[in-house]
């Protein structure tokens, strides 16, 4: 099992997402609404700051505000299909803003219920 991450950029995709990871048989994912460390800092200090900031507001979105972070428990072989469903929504995640996904393997879980047993 894999405890696999998505942060999404383009929230408004967030539902064509879901639906797609359901159609998939990828279930129980958890969604957090969250916001980017450059973010918050380039809305708190001055270039003078904080010069490396300049930098990074050429790769920030000025229009969006914030992020999903969408997390699940899914299986090993799961793993292609979530990406091939993200990357089908949002576009190829080697692309800027398009969002990052990454993922840990799982040694030990207790409560998660595979087709209703």
């Amino acid at each position: 099992m894999r405890l696999f991450f998505c942060i999404l950029n383009q929230t408004e995709k967030l539902d064509a997402i879901l639906t797609e990871f359901a159609l998939g048989g990828i279930n129980g994912a958890t969604i957090i609404e969250s916001t980017g460390m450059a973010k918050i800092l380039s809305h708190k200090h001055d270039d003078d700051e904080l010069p490396f900031l300049a930098s990074l507001r050429n790769f920030l979105n000025p229009g969006r505000q914030n992020s999903n972070l969408v997390f699940t428990i899914i299986r090993d072989d799961q793993l292609s299909v979530a990406v091939e469903i993200i990357e089908k929504i949002v576009g190829d995640l080697s692309k800027k803003n398009n969002g990052i996904v990454f993922s840990f393997p799982i040694d030990y879980t207790k409560g998660i219920i595979e087709n209703g047993k």
